[in-house]
């Protein structure tokens, strides 16, 4: 079972919730401490289904892309605003 400290966690919680999915459990340390355990779901899940395409659909490097859009403002500089604010 993997272990991983509280700082580590949260900085990279993505990384870990994709091994959880995976099937892996992690303990969560703090300071060198066990006090938690993050485990897979085990809820009733539906099998997922993989269509075909609808007859007649065209292929997807086919399909048009909508038009982009007209902002007034920048959304990297709303984006490096909003990750700014919460430090």
């Amino acid at each position: 079972m993997e272990s991983v400290g509280i700082a580590d966690l949260k900085s990279r919680l993505s990384e870990y919730l994709r091994k959880v999915r995976g099937g892996r459990a992690i303990v969560v340390l703090d300071r060198d401490r066990p006090i938690a355990r993050i485990v897979p779901y085990e809820g009733e899940r539906a099998p997922l289904k993989v269509r075909s395409p609808a007859p007649g659909a065209p292929p997807l490097h086919r399909v048009p892309l909508p038009p982009p859009l007209d902002l007034k403002i920048d959304p990297v500089a709303l984006l490096l605003e909003e990750r700014q604010s919460d430090r």
